[in-house]
């Protein structure tokens, strides 16, 4: 008879314990039996595909503007056998401009994510290596870290990205850049946490006990095992980059080339005529919502997977 229920999760992680499976070829596991795993996977490699084969997905190129000609006052002409989902209120081929769209966010995304995790994984490494090994001195710098941090983050992370893009040349570093700064708290404050917790383990004080030197230990020893939690969070942040470049982009913050297809661009060129062709505005808004939910539920699978209180 097979168990069910507690019974089950139990005996899977005893057979877990006595295979000496891996945190990550547990988790590997758990994945590929969890339906939100799957369909964030499925709808985040599908925008990755989009992303980089959008040459290969159509015949246009985006921001032309080539059949502007066939754009009215009263109406922008709807799907047909060569336009797919129609044309854009400037007169290029709405898929084109979907395809290149999601090209733009990738990019942006990426880049911004990786930015972000660096320089908060740097502050966190400091903060969270200093205040593991303790001292007086460590700890003034972890609380010297930490302050800077806090006030990062009393600022929502929309508003510190159109300070700072407001601030700087509109370019595309300058998105990349806001964006990330808006990251740096989340990935600083959650490594320095949860390298407090690894120091404070067995392995730690067993390897102090041997009279390992201390920037040996935090190095090789708490930072490696300090990185999953961080390494989830940047996968959920590639949903909140997303949605911050098509904001950036609706207020006028982002990149100023007309020719350059972005999805928070398109919404606000379809403010104008939604009553008549609300289209124009659904299709990027649709973009939009599906690419972020489709990160945030591998994410949180993915999160789930790692964590030991909620395996199955």
């Amino acid at each position: 008879m097979t168990p069910s229920g507690p019974a089950a999760g139990l005996e899977e992680l005893t057979s877990d314990a006595e295979r000496g499976t891996s945190l990550w070829k547990g988790a590997w596991r758990r994945l590929r039996r969890n339906p939100s795993a799957i369909i964030g996977a499925v709808i985040m490699l599908a925008f990755v595909l989009v992303a980089v084969f959008a040459p290969l997905l159509t015949g246009f190129r985006p921001g032309t503007g080539e059949f502007f000609r066939e754009v009215t006052p009263a109406k922008v002409p709807g799907p047909s056998e060569q336009h797919w989902l129609g044309l854009d209120a400037g007169g290029s081929d709405m898929w084109t401009q979907l395809v290149y769209g999601a090209r733009q966010s990738l990019i942006f995304g990426i880049a911004s994510t990786v930015v972000g995790l660096a320089a908060g994984a740097s502050l966190g490494v400091l903060a969270g290596g200093f205040g593991a090994v303790g001292g007086r001195v460590g700890s003034w710098i972890d609380n010297a870290i930490m302050r800077l941090v806090d006030i990062l983050l009393s600022i929502p992370s929309l508003l510190l990205a159109v300070s700072i893009a407001a601030i700087i040349t509109k370019d595309t570093f300058a998105i990349i850049i806001a964006i990330a700064a808006a990251q740096v708290p989340i990935f600083a404050r959650l490594l320095r946490s949860s390298m407090l917790t690894q120091g404070r383990s067995d392995y730690v004080l067993a390897a102090s006990a041997l009279g390992f030197r201390k920037r040996r230990v935090v190095m090789s020893h708490i930072l490696p095992n300090s990185v999953g939690p961080t390494i989830v969070q940047a996968t959920l942040n590639l949903a909140t980059a997303i949605i911050e470049v098509a904001a950036l982009s609706y207020l006028g913050l982002g990149e100023d080339n007309p020719r350059v297809a972005e999805w928070g661009r398109m919404l606000v060129a379809a403010q104008e005529r939604f009553d008549a062709d609300p289209r124009l505005a659904i299709f990027p808004g649709i973009c939009i919502v599906v690419t972020a939910l489709g990160f945030t539920l591998f994410g949180e699978a993915l999160r789930e997977a790692l964590d030991p209180r909620s395996r199955r």
